[in-house]
């Protein structure tokens, strides 16, 4: 294996203006719009390295598709993380796996001071974007979110949710429902500074007006599923070892050696808790739900799981990824071990059906068991495992299937945490058809429909893919979604570092 991959996780420019694609292939003449997609773009600032992968500046990317011609354009966004690193040439706000250590000048009081007054909470958004109503925001896991403009990709403002919601951070997954409306899943301090869950919704009216943890639930037409997780935050720890020494978010994350992963279910309308439904799965840790839909009396929840309660962004460090790939092999086999599950939760729960399997779809081996202390233990059916590939970044036809039954996902393929191919999976044969190209590492596929299609995978996947050694190494990929057989790319003479999230704007 090339160790090209290195080059996907390196300091780039942003450009001045778009600049024009070479295409070669057909792309269909009624994809016009624009892909916009986000990621890290500057891993290092006045010699300091960030240290993990969702450290980098955040980047938008937008390759802009016209009239069968296609360009490509970059920009850093103006965060306040940004525009102080620059201006001072060091880390000045703490990242997630990167401390920014105080001013050398400052002496252990008035770090203390600071220590009271509040830590600066990061408005580095790498991670997503997405539109709220006619506006689209960048945004990470925190309460800031980035208002930008999708044409010119300039910064417009820093929204800070705290000011309009009861929450401190929010999912970089929103859901969307057809007429427009925003669901949201945030976290805020209940009762005796216990941290509580809050679904967010906001109405499509409020989209202008509305002045504006881990991607972690699920929707269905009636319901919300969130997925509580062995790995925890411990604040405590955090603000002791940030007063004494500098200390980075993943600092302060902890693994519940007995806990378990939790599922919670909440209703939509009128929104409450199911507070008599408790379901216990063995460890696993999450960062991004397929699909949901109900069925006779079950939610069926799929997942891009990773096994176990040690925490996967440990291995995401920028010096793990950038190893000698037999380092970046053995490292792999350390981790957690990649999977998709199918978990099924039924709605129904009778106190006398204990110690037998409640669930009764034909389809699934996905088991669900009452026990003596209320619990319902779940055993998932795996839709797809493989030794260290993952299918991740998943996708689906989200237009028409979202919170419906569905065959089709779309994920990004990693290899020992590299993203090497582009994976189509049926999530009821288990079938998958495979897209891979040698020395090419693509992004998480997005699905757009064809115009009037009935078919549920009727349309293409859009990726941007990267291969370092070659004269245009950065890449749109255009395939046929139903076969993951290309149709088009376009390429430009610019490396494009890796993108983790992003949007299909028609």
């Amino acid at each position: 294996v090339s160790i090209c991959y290195k080059k996907i996780f390196e300091t780039v420019e942003e450009l001045n203006e778009p600049i024009p694609a070479t295409i070669t292939g057909v792309i269909p003449s009624w994809l016009g719009g624009s892909l916009l997609r986000m990621g890290p773009g500057q891993f290092e600032v006045g010699g300091e390295p960030f240290n993990h992968l969702f450290d980098g500046q955040a980047l938008i990317h937008k390759f802009d598709l016209k009239n069968g011609q296609v360009t490509y354009y970059r920009r850093f966004i103006r965060t306040d993380a940004y525009v102080r690193a620059m201006t001072e040439n060091r880390v000045v706000i703490t990242e997630f796996g990167t401390a920014a250590y105080p001013d050398p000048c400052k002496n252990i009081f008035s770090r203390f001071f600071t220590y009271f007054k509040g830590i600066e909470v990061t408005d580095n958004c790498l991670v997503n974007i997405y539109p709220i109503g006619e506006d689209f925001y960048a945004v990470t896991e925190t309460n800031y979110i980035t208002k930008v403009d999708p044409d010119s990709l300039e910064t417009l403002k820093k929204v800070d949710l705290c000011k309009y919601l009861s929450v401190n951070g929010v999912t970089a997954h929103p859901h969307t429902e057809a007429d427009g409306t925003v669901y949201n899943i945030g976290n805020c301090f209940g009762k005796n500074m216990s941290l509580a869950y809050n679904i967010v919704k906001i109405p499509p009216a409020q989209g202008g007006e509305f002045g504006a943890q881990l991607p972690l639930f699920g929707m269905t037409d009636n319901y919300f599923v969130f997925v509580e997780q062995p790995v925890k935050i411990n604040l405590l720890k955090f603000l002791s070892a940030w007063s004494i020494r500098g200390a980075s978010y993943m600092d302060c994350f902890e693994s519940n050696y007995s806990m378990g992963t939790w599922f919670h279910l909440a209703t939509k309308d009128p929104a409450a808790y199911m507070s008599s439904h408790k379901f216990r799965a063995s460890a696993f840790n999450l960062f991004h739900h397929i699909n949901s839909y109900e069925d006779q009396g079950f939610i069926v929840v799929d997942l891009c799981t990773w096994k176990g309660h040690d925490f996967v962004y440990n291995y995401l460090y920028l010096a793990n990824v950038k190893e000698e790939w037999e380092e970046v092999k053995k490292a792999a086999t350390r981790a957690p071990q990649p999977e998709v599950r199918r978990y099924v939760l039924p709605l129904d729960i009778h106190r006398e059906e204990q110690g037998k399997n409640l669930v009764s779809l034909s389809y699934t081996t996905a088991t669900a068991v009452l026990h003596s202390d209320g619990t319902i233990w779940l055993e998932p059916e795996v839709l797809f495992s493989g030794p260290r590939q993952a299918f991740e970044f998943p996708q689906i036809n989200y237009s028409q299937r979202r919170g419906k039954e569905y065959s089709f996902a779309y994920g990004l393929g990693l290899n020992h945490f590299i993203p090497d191919k582009i994976v189509k999976l049926n999530v009821q044969t288990k079938e998958t058809w495979v897209w891979q190209e040698e020395d090419c590492y693509p992004s998480e596929p997005l699905f757009v429909p064809t115009p009037g299609a009935t078919e549920e995978d009727d349309g293409v996947l859009l990726s941007i893919v990267v291969k370092p050694g070659a004269e245009r190494p950065g890449f749109l990929l255009v395939l046929d979604a139903m076969k993951l057989t290309e149709l088009s790319r376009a390429e430009v003479n610019t490396i494009i570092p890796v993108t983790l999230h992003g949007v299909y704007k028609p």
